[in-house]
């Protein structure tokens, strides 16, 4: 099961409303999920995420860093559509479309703010690292704690 859901990711990530739900693919989800999201949590944190608990942690923090990490994905799919006459530009009436240098701006500022909601995150984790015995802080320096046992 998704952490989150594409009309969530619109509400936090797009500043249209009105975009379709039907771009955003479970598939871009999972793909932000598993390159994102559970390389940070780690796996048995990123588990009992997908498994319903740590209502918070998902809710008030996971989500919003999800979020922009989905429309960065999902960016160059929905600027470009593959069909049977090749690749096209998404094109419609009074629009114009990006050069490939504005695409990529687009997308650094979207992971931009996506490190952003994940500094959040840490940052809370790091607080409350009693809730979250299994989550690793990665940038300790090589030190961590696990089940109360202080590694290096």
């Amino acid at each position: 099961m998704a952490l989150i859901t594409a009309a969530e990711i619109i509400d936090k990530a797009f500043t249209n409303a009105n975009m379709d739900t039907h771009l955003i693919k479970d598939t871009f989800i999972e793909i932000a999920e598993l390159n994102y999201i559970k390389p940070f949590l780690g796996d048995t944190l990123y588990d009992a995420c997908v498994l319903g608990g740590n209502v918070t942690l998902v809710n008030d923090y996971i989500k919003d860093y999800l979020a922009f990490c989905v429309k960065f994905e999902v960016l160059p799919d929905i600027t470009y559509n593959t069909t049977s006459q090749g690749v096209v530009e998404n094109l419609a009436d009074f629009t114009s479309p990006v050069s490939k240098d504005k695409l990529n701006f687009l997308r650094g500022e979207t992971y931009k703010k996506a490190e952003t909601f994940k500094k959040k995150a840490r940052v809370y984790l790091q607080e409350n690292c009693d809730l979250y015995p299994t989550w690793v802080d990665d940038t300790a320096g090589g030190v961590s704690k696990k089940f109360g046992i202080i590694t290096y």
